[in-house]
């Protein structure tokens, strides 16, 4: 079976190591390769980057010694990581790569659709503490140790705040590949409107519900990987 890269693409305050215990449960024909952001990883000593197009820039040059004009590949992002491999696809395409094969959007509403919520990037600790509570995915145990709030609180800031501050161009062309739309029943981030992500695709859009909220990708390794594989390997 021909090989396919699957680029992955962290959430805001993620780190590439989310993906890896994906590795035992992919196909071989497929090379995973997690994205570091940069200020985080192995990436640590990199500076934050607190706008979508800086962060575009960054990854692109990490994609490109990776990818090799007229390779196959396939992006998967959640929430903020959904933006990157959205952006991505059209940076690719106008390098001169291929259209990806197929991209998978997970946790994120279509990137027309305006934030409704009020910004949170500018909050004190405490109320910036309590707003990403509220989404869950951070045990509260972390949010109260002093040590980890220190080291993560600023990542997360400024990835907020490069989403929060992120606003769309209309594209000239929609993207030429399939798309699956993943998302969670309970994630009252994408409760509405999620279908419009039909408006980015000349082809085919899939949208499939999981139980749970916004990090519902966390409880389902399993059924994630095995739609990658069903999907990625049927093209072949």
């Amino acid at each position: 079976m021909k090989e396919i890269k699957l680029f992955c693409f962290p959430y805001a305050g993620g780190s590439s190591v989310i993906y890896e215990k994906w590795r035992k449960f992919l196909y071989p024909s497929i090379k995973l390769i997690p994205i570091e952001y940069a200020g985080r990883g192995n990436r640590f000593n990199k500076p934050l980057l607190e706008n979508i197009n800086d962060i575009l820039e960054d990854v692109f040059l990490i994609i490109e010694k990776n990818l090799d004009k007229g390779d196959e590949y396939s992006l998967f992002g959640h929430s903020m990581g959904a933006l990157i491999a959205y952006e991505l696809s059209y940076k690719l395409i106008s390098e001169n790569f291929n259209s990806p094969t197929h991209v998978f959007f997970s946790g994120k509403l279509a990137p027309h659709i305006e934030n409704s919520f009020n910004p949170i990037n500018n909050l004190n600790d405490l109320e910036f503490k309590q707003k990403i509570l509220q989404l869950g995915g951070t045990p509260i145990e972390a949010l109260k140790n002093e040590e980890w709030s220190k080291l993560f609180l600023p990542i997360l800031k400024t990835d907020f705040k490069a989403v929060e501050n992120y606003i769309y161009c209309k594209k000239d062309k929609l993207l030429p590949c399939n798309f699956s739309i993943l998302y969670g029943q309970d994630d009252f981030l994408t409760a509405s409107k999620i279908e419009e992500w039909t408006y980015h695709t000349k082809k085919q859009c899939n949208f499939l519900k999981f139980s749970g909220g916004h990090f519902f990708l966390k409880d389902h390794t399993s059924d994630i990987t095995t739609l990658i594989n069903n999907t990625l390997s049927f093209k072949y």
